[in-house]
């Protein structure tokens, strides 16, 4: 299984993910997103990404003023830097592009590996692997088709119900760490 704890796999994989990596090492992004616990989540990492696939940073926060701050600090300076709070997630979200992408940081009061955003990919990853390549070819044409990740991976696996949380059932098959 992949470690996503460390960008460096990114060196490894494809050509999106390679661009990726000189993005985020280039500009020291998760350096300066240290003390948040960064990991880079979404469809690059499980290579699943078409197009105008963005670059999902999952951050942990105590203090949401302190987050909201050091985001402005450090990357309001950036093409399109937005910054935005969602009230029913308790998260903050703020996006920019930095060279050929967009990069979205999702903050959320919930420690990353918990957050709904890397649990996600980390259950995606795992059907990827199981199910093969024709499947995640699958995943990657609707996609193209407008399908959201979640919706996509529950259409080809005939899921019904919220395909979020359906998705999250999944982790029972997971391997345990130990």
């Amino acid at each position: 299984m992949t470690n996503f704890d460390n960008i460096e796999y990114l060196k490894l994989g494809n050509e999106k993910q390679h661009l990726a990596y000189e993005v985020l090492a280039k500009n020291r992004i998760f350096h300066l997103l240290e003390e948040f616990d960064p990991v880079l989540a979404g469809t690059i990492p499980i290579q699943i990404d078409i197009e105008n696939s963005d670059l999902d940073i999952l951050c942990y926060w105590s203090d949401k003023q302190y987050f909201i701050k050091t985001i402005k600090q450090v990357f309001s300076s950036k093409n399109d830097f937005q910054i935005r709070e969602n009230d029913t997630l308790n998260a903050v979200i703020s996006t920019f592009e930095i060279g050929e992408f967009e990069i979205e940081i999702f903050g959320q009061n919930i420690p990353t590996r918990q957050q709904n955003g890397y649990r996600h990919m980390i259950v995606e990853h795992h059907l990827l692997r199981k199910l093969g390549e024709a499947f995640r070819l699958k995943i990657i044409e609707l996609k193209k088709q407008g399908y959201k990740t979640e919706p996509a991976f529950a259409l080809a696996l005939k899921l019904d119900g919220d395909p979020y949380s359906e998705l999250l059932k999944f982790e029972s098959e997971l391997p345990s760490k130990s």
